[in-house]
């Protein structure tokens, strides 16, 4: 199993240590679907998550170019799972962005399946194979609303503390693990739905 660990330690100005995991250029994906088995990080100032980013930027910096999160989980509210996108029209600056939240048993303990569908028409989020967010293209070429047709990239990581995760982080915690059973990808074939 891979573990990504967040330790406290000093780097330079950083009171706490851990890994990003990014798969560009190594492995970029054009729709499909993504399952990721993981278990989270216990504990206050813990924010693993498991995103995807474009690979090229072809409709500028963030938010244009899109972010999917497949998985956002912050240690202050355990158990409490986030799936969102973030658009030029739709991010969490303006307050617009679309997002669902899943209280998840256990989900610091026991591994959980968190899953991506992604298609030209839509971007449906699953924890342990249970729909829990769905976002639709509204099909009229805007980049704004619909940044999806260009190629993202997969990233795991742990954040200490920052602006959702903290600002107060649990000395005690550390070491912090988030540990992945596995990564599958489901290339799409055909029409979606």
């Amino acid at each position: 199993m891979l573990h990504i660990i967040a330790l406290k330690e000093q780097r330079g100005k950083s009171r706490y240590t851990s890994a990003r995991l990014v798969t560009r250029h190594k492995k970029d994906f054009l729709y499909g679907r993504i399952e990721v088995k993981a278990k989270l990080p216990a504990g206050v100032g813990t924010w693993p998550a498991i995103w995807m980013l474009p690979t090229d930027w072809s409709y500028g910096g963030w938010p244009q170019s899109g972010e999917i999160d497949i998985m956002e989980h912050v240690g202050k509210d355990e158990g409490m799972v986030h799936f969102s996108v973030h658009t030029a029209a739709y991010n969490h600056i303006q307050g617009t962005q679309k997002t669902a939240q899943q209280k998840v048993s256990n989900a610091t303990s026991d591994f959980h399946l968190y899953r991506v569908d992604w298609t030209p028409d839509y971007i449906k989020g699953f924890f342990d194979d249970r729909e829990v967010f769905s976002f639709e293209n509204d099909h009229k070429g805007d980049y704004n609303t619909w940044p999806f047709d260009k190629k993202f990239y997969l990233l795991l990581n742990i954040a200490i503390g920052g602006n959702w995760g903290g600002p107060d982080v649990d000395e005690h915690i550390f070491p912090a693990a988030m540990v992945i059973d596995y990564i599958k990808y489901y290339p799409f074939i055909g029409k979606s739905e």
